[in-house]
């Protein structure tokens, strides 16, 4: 199978997946099916992280610090032991909801409406994606696959670099930055983020065809909401600095 630029659609996971035994296959419909199930907790999750950020006590910011750990641990455990993902998968959208939950209810606090906007804006995205997918609009390449994954791990690294520097007390420029370059810089990152959509769909499509375990379409539900959590995450900065 073509490897994807998601880090958990891995080959190496792929094949631990693939050495699962099952009579039943995979299947588009039941993996979207269990992408609006993870969305749904997600969403739902974000609802008590909004209400518990507005509150802003000590208890909301050590609730998000441990959502937090668990969303990363959910994630790490379902990349290690992708047969797990129908577990795995649940606590990682509640956890990871709460912390967007919290994380937007801040954005909301000094730009009203703004978060209504990213989600039509990433909702937009998504489907329009999904739409030139379907059609056959864009064909995902090898040359395709190379490049969205160079640039994907270039922004990754350049996260990173910013993580560490900001130990020391040294802000990393363009992340943050509100000037023109910023903003190239999270229109530039929300489009790489929109070409992770095309290759994630690739990958589930090409499971059905080759048949992967019934398995996949949780761990491929998984993965997908891993891609959309970004591009939110992302479009929610960018229109932070459009408004600032």
């Amino acid at each position: 199978m073509q490897q994807s630029d998601n880090p958990s659609l891995s080959k190496s996971v792929l094949e631990r997946i693939s050495a699962v035994e099952d009579t039943k296959t995979a299947t588009i419909t039941g993996t979207s099916l269990k992408i609006l199930f993870l969305l749904t907790l997600t969403v739902g999750a974000g609802y008590f992280g909004w209400q518990s950020m507005a509150n802003a006590t000590s208890s909301a910011f050590i609730s998000i610090a441990g959502f937090s750990i668990v969303a990363l641990i959910a994630a790490i455990v379902t990349v290690f032991k992708p047969t797990w993902a129908m577990i795995t998968g649940p606590i990682y959208a509640l956890a990871q909801g709460f912390v967007l939950g919290a994380v937007s209810q801040t954005y909301n606090a000094q730009f009203n409406g703004i978060v209504v906007q990213a989600i039509g804006l990433t909702g937009a995205i998504f489907f329009v994606s999904l739409w030139a997918f379907w059609l056959g609009l864009i064909k995902v390449t090898n040359k395709f696959r190379i490049g969205v994954v160079i640039a994907t791990l270039g922004v990754g690294l350049y996260y990173l670099i910013a993580f560490i520097l900001s130990l020391f007390g040294v802000t990393a420029p363009l992340i943050f930055d509100t000037g023109t370059f910023g903003i190239v810089f999270s229109v530039v990152v929300v489009f790489i983020a929109t070409l992770n959509l095309f290759l994630d769909f690739d990958f589930i499509q090409q499971a059905e065809a080759r048949k992967m375990p019934k398995v996949f379409e949780w761990y491929g539900a998984f993965a997908l909401m891993v891609t959309l959590i970004w591009l939110y995450i992302e479009t929610l900065r960018l229109i932070g600095k459009t408004r600032s």
